[in-house]
């Protein structure tokens, strides 16, 4: 059994590496191109690409004392904590430059790069997210679930995305960009609140 755990919690680790290593080109690309843009919608999944970035290194830490119970303990609440305060910072940002975005009428440039970027992360976020569900199973652990809905959420913001910007591209609809940003708040804002107060529940029924 403790082999298992240790075999689970090094997976986990090479997953939050990759997490790591992923979301940081994600996010350099998606706030370069959002800018250059003025893309509200790209900038903010950049953003969440830095957030997921936090959340990775956050949970590599937790994963490091998985074999030590005293240590997994304290982790486990903690990174929790971090997680949800990086859901409601992210969720403040986006739903702050969206309204702003909108009452000052603000169109954004078609961004190509933007689309291909959505659409790559419309394929790697949900088996990503799926890995790191079975590792939550396997250890037992709520911060780990919340990472892995932290990278689901990236797929529904991925898809959120490449409406908002296909819709500009294509029809010229300068409010699809802000729209599809406003309609990611509710969905981040949530999973936050919900980490924050120790509600992400692992596969198994156990919350911590």
């Amino acid at each position: 059994m403790r082999g298992e755990r240790a075999r689970a919690a090094a997976h986990g680790q090479r997953l939050e590496y990759f997490t790591i290593a992923y979301n940081s080109l994600e996010g350099v690309t998606a706030v370069v191109f959002g800018a250059l843009a003025g893309s509200i919608a790209l900038v903010g999944f950049g953003f969440d690409s830095v957030i997921e970035v936090t959340s990775g290194a956050v949970l590599l830490w937790r994963l490091r004392a998985e074999m030590d119970e005293g240590r997994r303990e304290r982790a486990e609440a903690r990174s929790l904590r971090v997680v949800g305060i990086c859901f409601l910072a992210l969720a403040a940002y986006v739903g702050y430059e969206a309204a702003d975005s909108l009452l000052r009428r603000e169109s954004p440039e078609r961004s190509v790069p933007g689309i291909v970027l959505a659409v790559a992360s419309l394929i790697v976020m949900p088996l990503l997210a799926r890995a790191k569900r079975r590792v939550a199973h396997d250890i037992g652990s709520a911060a780990m679930t919340a990472d892995a809905k932290q990278t689901e959420l990236c797929t529904y913001l991925s898809a959120i995305l490449l409406g908002g910007l296909a819709l500009n591209a294509l029809a010229g609809w300068w409010w699809a960009d802000p729209v599809a940003a406003l309609s990611m708040v509710p969905l981040i804002g949530v999973e936050g609140y919900r980490a924050l107060r120790g509600e992400s529940c692992c596969e198994q029924g156990t919350c911590h």
